[in-house]
Formats: structure tokens, C-alpha cells, sequence
């Protein structure tokens, strides 16, 4: 079986969430709710799914920032062999569960599917070459371990810290002992990558099966200055949570060097989304910090780009632009 957990702190889409999770085709769920500081009642709209649909309903105690004490008591909570997570304001394909299902007969720790992105009128906003055509779609991934997929992709832009672009093992997960961090945005880039790195199975479908609202209080498109600074923090904090975990793997040097390199890019393309005096001050802590020094060079660009970084990151910044 698997847990959807559905973390939500406003109840405007949920129910265009739960229509969509009713005419999934796979059935073999359940859905674990979050409740993370909704003001509003919602029994009567858990009433009128739970008919057609498991659901069960669970509070936090602790109102935080961001939605990682929220996932973390889904994961708790969870008694499905599987965890998917859902934004209460998104939806997936309705083929996505049955299409993963050899993967799952399979035991896969993490698969991994890709996103769509959905405009307000519902329509898709990008050309989907994910929705594959029949004998693709039939033919089953390459199985490899976390490390080497993350050694392929992790200088793309791919979303590969969403956690709700997987599926995972909730034995995994719990083998491995980690959680989102609480009271930070963007817990998803503490705790996903890390996850990757740990699996001895993984497999990226390349199947476009999570659908990506663009809405307002969406944090990808949230331009609230005072995020972006917090993300900055947030990032940092992280990455020193990083330094910690990293001895307790059983990681070879170049995974070692690459999921350090991720981590600092993250950091760098953060601090550049920030006005001038902001971003000089994080200059000089990222300075300060020295995470250069475990910024190691794989090739020409990644040596050019380190040695502009080393001696202006401004003049970075600028050519960025």
C-alpha cells in the first residue's frame, strides 16, 4: 500500500486535491492529512470524501515555518510499505500509481517521475515530453543505485530536491533515520538529496505524473523579499547539517565532491537573487565560511566559475545576469 501525505495549512484547493486523488485508477492507498494550522473546518469535506476514499486525519501540535514538522508526522503516521507526498493545492496523473506499480513489485527504493506545470486555467504550461508514448511507457527503467544518478544529474535543474517527485520506501526511510528540518523553508534541499545518495536502488521513470499549480502562495513563485533572505539562512544551516551527515555514509570520493558541489550552487544561485547590500553581507559570510574549499573542479567551466567566485563574486553575479 501506499501513503499519500497531504500536509495543507489553507483549505482553498483541497478539494480540487481530493477529486483528483478519487479517480486515481490504483487503489492500493491511503491518505494521511496534515493539518498544519488550518483555521478552517473541514470535517464535513473529510465526511464527504472519506466514502470513496481512506483518509486519515491528523493535527500538528507545533506551528511552524515551512511544512517539515508537517511531512514529518506523515511519515510517522504513515503504514503504507510506500510514501508519496502531495502539496494540498496540486494533483497527480490519474495513470501515475498504476504506472509505477512494476517498480514497486520490484522493491525500488526511491523512483523517481518528473512534473508538469499547470497554469490557472489548467492548462500545461510547457511542452511535456514526459507523457511518453505507449511502448516507452511500457518499457521499464534502468535500475541503478541513488549515487549514480545523482553523479549524472545533479548539475541539471530537475527539481531533484522535490519530495514530491518520489516515491519511496518507508522502510528506507526510516533505515536511514532522516527527517525534514522544522522551522526552515526549502527543508526538501536538507533532506532529499540526502536520501538519493543512500539508496541502493533508484530509478528516474522520466514519466511526467505530478501536476504543479502555479499559484500565488506557491514558495516557487512567492517573490516576499524576506523569504529570499531566509532561504539564504535557511541554506546555510542546512548545508552545515550536511557537513555533519556526511561521515555517517558509506559514500566513494566523487559522490562525496558532488553532493557538496550541489549544495553550494543552491547556496551561490540563492545569494544572487538578493538586492546588492543583502548580497555582499552573504558574500562575506559565504567567504567567511570558506565553502569554496570543498567546491571541487570537475572540469574547465566548474574551474572558471570557482576561480571568478574565489576573487569577485559581484563580477559572478553580473555575467550570471
Amino acid at each position: 500500500m501506499i501513503s499519500i501525505i497531504i500536509p495543507f495549512n489553507n483549505e482553498k484547493y483541497l478539494e480540487r486535491c481530493l477529486d483528483n486523488l478519487k479517480n486515481i485508477k490504483y487503489r492500493e492507498f491511503e491518505i494521511v492529512m496534515i493539518n498544519d494550522f488550518c483555521n478552517a473546518d473541514i470535517k464535513e469535506l473529510i465526511i464527504k470524501y472519506s466514502n470513496e476514499l481512506n483518509i486519515r486525519y491528523y493535527e500538528t501540535l507545533k506551528n511552524t515555518i515551512g511544512v517539515g514538522n508537517a511531512r514529518n508526522l506523515g511519515i510517522e503516521k504513515a503504514s503504507g510499505n510506500y510514501i508519496m507526498f502531495i502539496d494540498s493545492d496540486d494533483s497527480v496523473d490519474i495513470n501515475l500509481l498504476n504506472f509505477l506499480q512494476p517498480y514497486i513489485n520490484n522493491d525500488i527504493e526511491m523512483i523517481k517521475y518528473n512534473m508538469n506545470f499547470i497554469n490557472d486555467k489548467n492548462q500545461n504550461m510547457q511542452d511535456n515530453k514526459g507523457n511518453m508514448d505507449i511502448e516507452e511507457k511500457n518499457a521499464l527503467k534502468k535500475i541503478t543505485t541513488g549515487k549514480e544518478w545523482f553523479n549524472k544529474e545533479y548539475f541539471k535543474d530537475k527539481f531533484l530536491d522535490s519530495p514530491c517527485l518520489y516515491l519511496i520506501k518507508k522502510d528506507f526511510i526510516d533505515r536511514i533515520n532522516l527527517r525534514f528540518e522544522t522551522n526552515v523553508f526549502h527543508e526538501d534541499f536538507g533532506l532529499i538529496p540526502q536520501l538519493i545518495i543512500n539508496a541502493n536502488t533508484f530509478v528516474d521513470t522520466e514519466y511526467s505524473g505530478y501536476n504543479y499549480f502555479q499559484t500565488d502562495n506557491s514558495i516557487i513563485r512567492n517573490n516576499n523579499y524576506s523569504k529570499k533572505l531566509k532561504k539564504v539562512d535557511d541554506k546555510l544551516f542546512l548545508y552545515e547539517q550536511l557537513l555533519k551527515n556526511l561521515g555517517k555514509y558509506d559514500l566513494d570520493v566523487i559522490t562525496y565532491e558532488n553532493i557538496l558541489i550541489y549544495y553550494i550552487n543552491s547556496i551561490i544561485a540563492s545569494i544572487g537573487n538578493l538586492d546588492y547590500e543583502d548580497r555582499i553581507f552573504y558574500e562575506n559570510i559565504f567567504e567567511k565560511k570558506r565553502l569554496l574549499k570543498n567546491f571541487k573542479c570537475k572540469n574547465l567551466k566548474q574551474y572558471i566559475k570557482k576561480l571568478i567566485l574565489k576573487y569577485n563574486m559581484e563580477f559572478y553575479y553580473k555575467i550570471k545576469n
